[in-house]
């Protein structure tokens, strides 16, 4: 998939782990994990804001599209 996530970089920007990004957004640990390991077919944009809220970035931080 040309779409990359890159949450793993956002959380080593913000020297956040996955399971405090878990508990401040309300996510399962599980959920997350699919998310940044690019498994995920989809992402609600409830679930981008608030996790860009939390990592105060914009979603293009986060997401990435590569050819």
């Amino acid at each position: 998939m040309p779409i990359i996530i890159n949450l793993d970089v956002m959380l080593a920007r913000r020297k956040m782990s996955l399971t405090e990004l878990s508990e401040r957004v309300g996510i399962t640990m599980s959920n997350l994990s699919i998310l940044k390991t690019g498994k995920a077919k989809a992402i609600r944009l409830e679930t981008l804001d608030a996790i860009c809220k939390v990592l105060v970035c914009q979603p293009g931080d986060i997401l990435e599209f590569r050819e």
